[in-house]
């Protein structure tokens, strides 16, 4: 079947099917099988045509910049042909003169209403229909499709937005310091016609639907945005769980908290006694609650009431403590210069709930000043933004010779002899109540957390097996939510 064979464009193509395929008749006769180009079939009453074969495609006469002026007729580039696609408030500042404007018209015709000005330019595919005010357009930057009785512009412009359109205009963009859809390039487009009737009844029915689709995209956008923050809120809210004691149910036969505090106290002495430790670090605070269930901390003879830093209720087997009081902060190591040790910079820590690290081997002796000393067993997080709220923390374990150094912008947790679990510490580091609530003083890009800050945090400290029960439960969790 042939379309518009009366068309009086010049050049023309036109397309027909026969026995299935698809063909293109040229206007010197010349006949060639085009089924490698059509994407899909279409109704019978429907025909493949050329974009040029149903519009006139031109664009604007040049207007040099000598021809601007500070008040006229409106002068539209890209950009603003793009904020009208958005239904933005136009804000040109350029324009030309009314008579300028009068000379274009009557020498070579200005855009019409109907006529459809599409970006050829930057944001290639920014479309719209013109709606009779007055203006005129940059050349080169903008394309016109010129309406007439063969298409209904609001159906083209849905070609415009389609898939089909933007698969076509991919391979389609040509130039050198910048994309740019040509004029001929946008004629050889196929396009897919309706007959008219068709066409306004298509544009009806989508309209009719655009308010059930908007409504769908905003439920849609609300599902995706759900979807791509469920994890991060389930890790946060999973994680202020366990440390309030609320991830898994304790055991009445478990060794109180209690009780780990006075093996704690213990250790510290013992340490004492082999220089390991100074006599000053042994001076804990003890936290407790009055019979009015007020909460206060006793440090040497001074009774403090704490009611108000009390961020929330823990069980009844577990104990408030400030975290520098159950792990040492910073510890050294002791090594020959020649052990090989791990050393790991910030940009071999993962940022990640769970511990992921890698490391070098270097002798000890070329690492062990200027650097943060830690060894298997240890806990070390990120003091620095962003990698503070990222998460970049690890459980230290399976270096060489069992130490390492790294990062000066780590702080690192020892915690005393089967006291703590390692990975109940980190998930308390990473939990929101932890990395939330922190304060940082630097420059901008430069922030850290406060001196004082880790170290005088309030610590909800369970028995060291509900503790072990935590964090197997947490990594439970964190396998079935893809973690």
């Amino acid at each position: 079947m042939l379309l518009l064979g009366n068309s009086p464009h010049n050049n023309i193509s036109w397309s027909f099917s026969r026995f299935s395929s698809h063909y293109e008749k040229f206007a010197d006769g010349t006949v060639v099988c085009i089924d490698d180009e059509i994407p899909f079939e279409i109704p019978e009453s429907w025909q493949w045509v050329r974009l040029n074969h149903i519009a006139d495609i031109q664009s604007s006469k040049r207007v040099f910049e000598k021809d601007y002026v500070s008040d006229g007729i409106p002068f539209f580039r890209s950009k603003e042909i793009g904020d009208l696609s958005r239904n933005e408030i136009i804000q040109t500042k350029l324009y030309i003169s009314k008579e300028h404007y009068e000379d274009l018209k009557a020498k070579y015709g200005v855009p019409q209403v109907g006529d459809i000005l599409l970006t050829s330019v930057g944001s290639i595919g920014n479309y719209w229909i013109c709606d009779g005010r007055e203006f005129y357009y940059k050349d080169g930057n903008i394309t016109q499709i010129c309406s007439n009785a063969y298409f209904d512009s609001i159906y083209l412009t849905l070609f415009l937005g389609s898939p089909f359109f933007f698969q076509q205009i991919t391979s389609s963009v040509s130039g050198t310091a910048y994309n740019a859809l040509t004029i001929i390039k946008l004629k050889s487009l196929l396009f897919p016609l309706p007959p008219l009737a068709e066409q306004h009844r298509i544009v009806e029915k989508i309209q009719d639907l655009l308010p059930v689709v908007e409504q769908y995209d905003n439920t849609q956008s609300k599902l995706d945005t759900l979807n791509t923050e469920i994890t991060p809120l389930l890790r946060k809210s999973i994680l202020q769980e366990a440390i309030q004691g609320k991830l898994v149910p304790q055991d009445p036969d478990d060794v109180s908290a209690s009780d780990l505090l006075q093996r704690i106290k213990e250790e510290k002495l013992r340490l004492v006694k082999d220089g390991k430790l100074k006599k000053k670090d042994v001076v804990d605070s003890v936290i407790f609650k009055g019979d009015d269930n007020r909460y206060f901390e006793k440090i040497g003879k001074e009774v403090v009431d704490i009611t108000s830093d009390i961020p929330f209720e823990i069980p009844e087997s577990w104990e408030w403590v400030r975290l520098s009081n159950v792990a040492q902060v910073n510890p050294k190591n002791d090594a020959p210069d020649s052990t090989i040790a791990a050393f790991i910079p910030m940009e071999k820590i993962d940022a990640t709930y769970l511990s992921s690290y890698s490391y070098a081997e270097r002798k000890w002796g070329e690492i062990k000043s200027g650097f943060t000393h830690f060894a298997n067993g240890d806990v070390a997080f990120a003091k620095i933004t962003p990698c503070f709220q990222n998460r970049k923390s690890m459980i230290l374990k399976e270096l060489p010779n069992g130490i390492g150094a790294g990062t000066t912008e780590l702080k690192v947790l020892r915690p005393y002899v089967n006291t703590l679990s390692v990975e109940y510490l980190l998930f308390f580091l990473e939990s929101p109540y932890f990395i939330e609530e922190a304060t940082f003083k630097g420059t901008a890009n430069q922030q850290r957390i406060i001196s004082g800050y880790m170290e005088s945090k309030l610590f909800p400290l369970p028995p060291l097996k509900e503790q072990k029960r935590i964090a197997e439960k947490v990594k439970d969790v964190y396998k079935r939510i893809g973690l």
